[in-house]
């Protein structure tokens, strides 16, 4: 792919730098993480070998040993430039984090001129695993879902096509094959995920509610349900706490998140009910049976795919730690997000057109908690693709 992510260059950065940390490259399936990384260290002239830990077949920490030890050769044949060691899906491998600390710890006292880059689709699972053991030794850059940017940047698109298609690079190719785009999403995305990232991988003592509740995500997404509610749509005799946890892997997995009602105070920030909400606007449409100019004309649905779209692009920077997250709710009155950074408040509605049975809320939230900004998308406020085109930081700094 000819286009090049803003990311290569904070990655090409740390790469020219003195061995000081392991990279960690984390973020969901299909979002370039592999591309970057070989465009990088393209670019950078070192020697690089690179292992996938990705097979039908999960790799075990004696093969870890094995890559270690073919790339020491390979950063000694390389003299004092040295060279990179590239793992590829790194947490598909039990106990990756305790091999790999060991295996740092022997290069660093031994000062051989080894970096080492650690990919991973599942940025849960790999930040669990650096935290456990390697504190203090990493870095972690993460990647989330392209944004609106992005795909026009590479691919041309409009923010109609954005909307419904959302920010998969690989299957922008399809797109002219309604039928053959959706099934990719679904097969190669979605199952793909969930099998390989989330179920395989962590506890989940009952996968076809993990299941029902991400299609209960993208059905509802934009929209705030009680866990009460959410149990009795999926039909099931679980708890809030199960739920909870589910939505916290789904999430990690780049999928759909819970975002949480903001109220100043954390401890009721967490036990809020949540705003569904997908992480791409993709994994809602593509199993909805509709084309792109049926979509369209189903404004309803319309409207809160344009309210998911915008939902995606804050909630995937707030899991890169750009900033917060959350939406506000009181009684009759509402606002869709609520964005916190340090000190700093801005409230946003966006006028989507789709029909509410609360009324907007800007005006009560400025009243109860100040905040720097309030920005109305949509309508006669901020145009969608004027607001989705600008970094986050644009709207949280400006």
């Amino acid at each position: 792919m000819a286009y090049t992510r803003p990311q290569s260059e904070t990655l090409g950065r740390r790469l020219a730098e003195p061995r000081r940390f392991l990279r960690a490259v984390a973020g969901p399936r299909q979002v370039g993480k592999t591309t970057l990384v070989q465009q990088v260290t393209e670019a950078s002239g070192l020697a690089t070998r690179f292992a996938s830990a990705d097979e039908p077949t999960l790799r075990g920490r004696d093969w870890i040993e094995q890559q270690w030890e073919a790339a020491r050769l390979t950063a000694r044949d390389a003299g004092k430039r040295g060279a990179v060691l590239v793992v590829d899906e790194i947490q598909k491998i039990a106990g990756w984090s305790e091999t790999v600390k060991r295996l740092w710890d022997e290069d660093t006292r031994a000062r051989r001129p080894l970096k080492v880059l650690l990919l991973g689709s599942a940025p849960l699972l790999i930040a669990r695993g650096l935290t456990e053991s390697l504190a203090g030794r990493f870095e972690v850059l993460h990647l989330p879902h392209w944004s609106f940017a992005e795909m026009r940047a590479a691919f041309g698109w409009s923010l109609d096509q954005y909307l419904f298609y959302g920010g998969y690079p690989g299957a922008a190719p399809l797109i002219r094959e309604h039928e053959r785009w959706a099934r990719y999403i679904i097969d190669s995305l979605i199952e793909t995920t969930i099998s390989r990232d989330v179920l395989l991988l962590s506890r989940v003592d009952k996968p076809a509610l993990l299941r029902r509740l991400f299609q209960l995500g993208c059905r509802y997404s934009g929209q705030i349900l009680s866990y009460t509610k959410m149990l009795g749509q999926l039909q099931d005799a679980g708890n809030a706490t199960t739920l909870a946890h589910y939505l916290d892997l789904l999430a990690g997995a780049g999928m759909v998140t819970g975002l949480q009602k903001f109220a100043g105070q954390a401890v009721r920030q967490r036990g809020s009910s949540p705003k569904l909400q997908v992480l791409n606007t993709a994994l809602m449409t593509a199993q909805t049976g509709l084309t792109l100019k049926e979509a369209r004309a189903d404004r309803e649905f319309w409207g809160r795919l344009t309210e998911s779209a915008v939902g995606a692009y804050l909630a995937n920077a707030a899991a890169a730690g750009r900033m917060e997250v959350f939406y506000w709710r009181d009684r009759n009155k509402e606002v869709d997000f609520i964005l916190r950074a340090g000190r700093r408040i801005i409230a946003i509605e966006v006028k989507s057109g789709r029909t509410r049975e609360v009324q907007p809320g800007l005006a009560a939230f400025a009243d109860a908690f100040k905040p720097q900004r309030t920005l109305l998308v949509g309508g006669d406020g901020i145009p969608v693709q004027d607001f989705l085109l600008q970094p986050v930081e644009h709207w949280v700094k400006t």
